[in-house]
């Protein structure tokens, strides 16, 4: 099954537990710091690679998971790292959040991007250390990783993309020139999923495309092609092969001027994108190409047939020779569109019970300790929110003494700081 679009739930794994310790000496009564901190959880990471064919894989186990950090220990001992996540998927793959927003466009085998970053390792008793608390009797927890869906979509990579009615003769055509074995049957709609092929001719090859018939409408949803008018954008040059039997209700030219129009209405430049023209079936039907040319305004028309294989050298050293004259004149697509705005570091609101709500990975972190009920890590913390600028933003919002603010799952009372400086 050719699977080109499919949301998957993605999570990045959770940073270690920093841990409290202490290495009791002679004359240091509350001993030595001696804990470690926790691993960071894994990365989630998409892979193009050329060897995926689809994204079929997805559809059944849409929800992935990266390693998560394991906890600190004694003796300044620190959690290991989770191991990354990577999603292989084909050269073509265009990534979205949930919003819609294009994070990435993997056109390239190897190309990757980093699209969720795991919670980073909570900090043990040692490493919070400093002059004024020589022994801190509190660690850091571990951050949670982010989770969010994604949606993968599928654009084939293909030099030629062979455009056609039902039944016109494309998926014999791309057996018949290169190795790739479509299903093919005499019915309508016997594609059901594009194939791609490997053309060598004249010392060139390129890479075909068999897109599934489009039908008029198709650019509206009608018929089953409308699935697969994504898999045109990337080619650089369109094969339109039209039908002179009498599967097809339609003339030549009728032919022709629906399959423009279906692409215009989809993606108004694929109009203007290079093609070649073909009548197939001409062992069957004889048609006057020349004058076929003139009517459709192309300066020739190609008569073959995919069957038999007449005509199609001619027409696949034509394609050759558009498409390399494409690439000549056009730089390569590079793609790798990365979208990744940075978002403020502290964000303040508030609900409809009147609660400040501080957001923010900031904020996050500063609270992020063991025992916020002990005076010396709750002091620890205020300072980190100051610092990270959480009492100005609440300030400048309109929080007052007395207000209670929550960040995640804590909730306090809101005391204007007086600016002391964490040593």
């Amino acid at each position: 099954m050719f699977v080109d679009r499919v949301n998957v739930n993605l999570r990045a794994g959770n940073g270690g537990a920093g841990v409290v310790s202490f290495l009791r000496q002679k004359g240091r009564p509350k001993g030595k710091p001696t804990g470690g901190a926790g691993g960071p959880g894994g990365d989630v990471l998409i892979v193009a690679d050329e060897n995926e064919a689809s994204l079929l894989a997805y559809r059944h186990n849409p929800h992935r998971s990266a390693e998560s950090g394991t906890h600190g220990q004694g003796d300044v001992k620190h959690g290991r790292a989770g191991e990354n996540l990577y999603l292989v998927v084909p050269p073509g793959t265009m990534i979205y959040d949930a919003d819609g927003e294009l994070l990435a466009d993997l056109v390239k085998h190897g190309q990757e991007v980093t699209v969720l970053q795991g919670g980073r390792g909570g900090l043990g008793n040692t490493a919070l250390a400093s002059k004024a608390n020589r022994s801190p009797g509190f660690a850091e927890q571990g951050e949670y990783g982010e989770e969010a869906w994604i949606t993968l979509e599928l654009k084939l990579v293909a030099d030629a993309a062979l455009i056609g009615f039902p039944n016109v003769g494309k998926s014999t055509l791309i057996a018949h020139v290169s190795a790739a074995r479509p299903k093919i049957a005499d019915y309508p709609f016997t594609t059901l999923q594009p194939n791609l092929g490997v053309v060598s001719v004249g010392g060139n090859e390129f890479v075909l495309a068999d897109v599934p018939g489009l039908i008029e409408g198709a650019a509206e949803g009608k018929g089953l092609g409308h699935e697969f008018l994504r898999h045109t954008e990337r080619a650089r040059v369109l094969v339109v092969m039209l039908d002179p039997s009498t599967l097809q209700t339609e003339t030549l030219q009728d032919q022709y001027r629906i399959l423009l129009d279906e692409l215009g209405q989809h993606r108004p430049d694929l109009v203007t994108r290079p093609r070649v023209v073909a009548v197939n079936k001409a062992d069957l039907d004889e048609v006057d190409t020349v004058a076929l040319a003139a009517q459709l305004g192309e300066p020739v028309v190609f008569a073959i047939s995919a069957v038999t294989g007449e005509g199609l050298d001619e027409l696949m050293l034509a394609v050759a020779a558009q498409v390399g004259q494409v690439i000549r004149e056009a730089p390569e697509r590079e793609g790798y569109v990365l979208h990744r705005p940075i978002g403020q570091q502290v964000k303040v609101r508030r609900d409809d019970e009147g609660v400040w709500i501080v957001e923010g990975r900031a904020a996050t972190r500063a609270v992020a300790l063991d025992d916020l009920t002990r005076p010396a890590a709750a002091d620890f913390a205020a300072k980190r929110l100051h610092r990270v600028g959480v009492d100005d933003a609440l300030l400048a919002a309109g929080a007052r003494t007395g207000d209670d603010v929550r960040i995640g799952d804590i909730t306090f009372s809101f005391i204007e700081d007086d600016g002391e400086e964490e040593e």
